[in-house]
């Protein structure tokens, strides 16, 4: 008899596609905030927001430690914002994390910046120390108004504080970006003011998806109401507009995921002339651009 899997999955489980040989351990399910007009992650009812009960996921860590023992070498806290728990309990998690899988040398997971208002540069530090290496913050844009308008609960302030202690604990910052967000009314500013987001606190890594809306624009248009989706030139536009106004010393660049026509990736700065290069090439001969069919994006 084959025994269960040590972890209680509650789907649709998701992580950054970076995580992909990571244990992804649960310890909460859903997103605390979930109000995001352009976010389909946790819409699904039995993603209702709640923290794991401690005694449970402390027992899946030993048991992932029978499972597998020191195999392990990345865990995943899930699901869209373990750091909203408090720090007592996150270094309860990396201490069991430590003694039962011994081979982790990273952990990691995504984090709203709001959950960081009440965390300590000192607690940060712990939980740095206990094994907490990079987390994954999903900016979206650096522009008040746009995030107003998708009601994001963040501000440019808020993420940009959050980005920086993040950055003085010693815990890695990979922050995303979403191309096309602002619409045709507003795609100006939020290049510029993401990018003076970015240049605020120099990320280690940064990335770009292109929004997209599998189930439909309704919610997003309840608050947007004059959204209007960009083109692909539109977008390279925007895109163009967003690398030209980084100044960076060294952060980790992609533009790689499925939702993007263009695949980049890079160093920036030294790679900016590279990549503002291609942008401006597949504007100028979109025929002749590498861009991704749209069979292949998958969504």
């Amino acid at each position: 008899m084959v025994p269960a899997f040590p972890v209680r999955y509650v789907d649709p489980v998701y992580r950054p596609p970076s995580e992909a040989d990571s244990l992804i351990l649960p310890v909460t399910d859903g997103c605390s905030w979930n109000r995001c007009t352009f976010c389909e992650m946790y819409m699904a009812p039995q993603k209702k927001f709640r923290a794991r009960d401690e005694a449970e996921v402390l027992e899946s860590i030993r048991r992932c430690g029978e499972h597998f023992g020191p195999e392990v070498r990345r865990v995943f806290l899930a699901d869209g914002d373990a750091l909203v728990l408090p720090t007592r309990r996150l270094l309860e998690v990396m201490q069991a994390i430590r003694a039962h899988l011994p081979g982790v040398r990273r952990v990691s997971s995504y984090c709203l910046p709001r959950n960081l208002r009440k965390k300590s540069a000192a607690e940060l530090g712990e939980l740095a120390d206990a094994g907490l290496k990079i987390v994954y913050v999903g900016a979206e844009s650096g522009d008040d108004e746009v995030l107003a308008r998708v009601n994001k609960g963040e501000t440019f302030a808020s993420t940009r504080d959050a980005l920086l202690k993040l950055g003085e604990a010693g815990i890695a910052r990979s922050v995303m970006i979403l191309n096309g967000l602002g619409g045709r009314s507003l795609w100006r500013r939020h290049a510029e003011n993401s990018a003076r987001l970015i240049n605020a606190t120099q990320p280690e890594y940064l990335a770009t998806l292109v929004v997209s809306f599998p189930v439909g624009e309704e919610r997003l248009r309840a608050g947007f109401p004059d959204w209007e989706p960009l083109e692909i030139p539109e977008l390279l536009a925007e895109l163009e507009a967003f690398l030209d106004g980084l100044e960076l010393e060294r952060t980790v660049f992609r533009s790689d995921h499925a939702s993007n026509w263009l695949v980049l990736k890079g160093t920036l700065g030294n790679d900016k002339e590279r990549l503002l290069a291609q942008v401006r090439d597949a504007l100028a001969d979109p025929r002749s651009a590498p861009l991704r069919p749209a069979w292949a994006r998958g969504l």
